[in-house]
């Protein structure tokens, strides 16, 4: 540990302190100080990545963005394009957001009137591939100032746990567009006071900044 020079008036440094003390130290003594260094460092960058937003921002044929916080990236869904998610002190699921692929068939007319026809088959598809699948409700809802999609809300048990399901598929503006995003919601039963339901997830805690802060473009 070297002294870095500095005026006499403003006395010896920290660094000038220890260095006796780190010359005088046993090789162990001194491994054991830089792996609590390390240590500290890994805490205070996790704690930095749990207080300050992250982005995801993807391109393409459906370009999309969103801001998230306290949630940690893994891998997508076959054939997903993003999924972030929290666990507990256990290893159990929490929350998880992710956003797949929505592409629905040729259709005429607006895409108001297209998405609860496609949604009707899709449910069905839902019940088929999760256990214990409970529909709770469908319509259409409002994510933020800008765009307005089609919810699913359900139950099912996923990972071992019961979980408050909430699933909006979402279409960018425009007369025939096909091309979207299914965004895929989950609270575990249990994991949040506020969230008692499919309906209230995303409208507080970790789910709902990367769903009000969702865009396309």
């Amino acid at each position: 540990m070297t002294a870095v020079a500095v005026k006499r008036e403003y006395g010896p440094t920290l660094a000038g302190l220890l260095a006796p003390r780190w010359r005088a130290a046993s090789p162990r003594a001194r491994i054991a100080a830089r792996l609590t260094a390390a240590a500290l460092l890994a805490v205070a960058v996790a704690l930095t990545l749990t207080l300050l937003n992250a982005r995801f921002a993807h391109a393409g044929r459906v370009p999309f963005s969103f801001q998230y916080r306290s949630l940690y990236r893994v891998a997508a869904e076959p054939g997903g394009y993003v999924r972030v998610e929290r666990h507990d002190a256990e290893g159990a699921l929490e929350y998880s957001f992710a956003v797949n692929p929505l592409r629905l068939p040729p259709y005429t007319g607006e895409q108001t009137g297209e998405i609860p026809v496609y949604a009707a088959r899709f449910i069905a598809t839902l019940a088929r591939r999760y256990r214990d699948f409970t529909l709770r409700g469908e319509g259409r809802t409002k994510l933020n100032n800008a765009l307005t999609g089609y919810q699913i809300l359900y139950t099912a048990q996923l990972e071992g746990r019961e979980m408050y399901a909430r699933e909006v598929l979402l279409l960018p503006e425009g007369k025939g567009v096909r091309d979207g995003v299914d965004i895929v919601m989950l609270t575990a039963s249990g994991a949040s006071t506020q969230v008692r339901g499919p309906r209230e997830v995303a409208t507080t805690g970790v789910l709902q900044r990367p769903l009000k802060s969702f865009s396309f473009g």
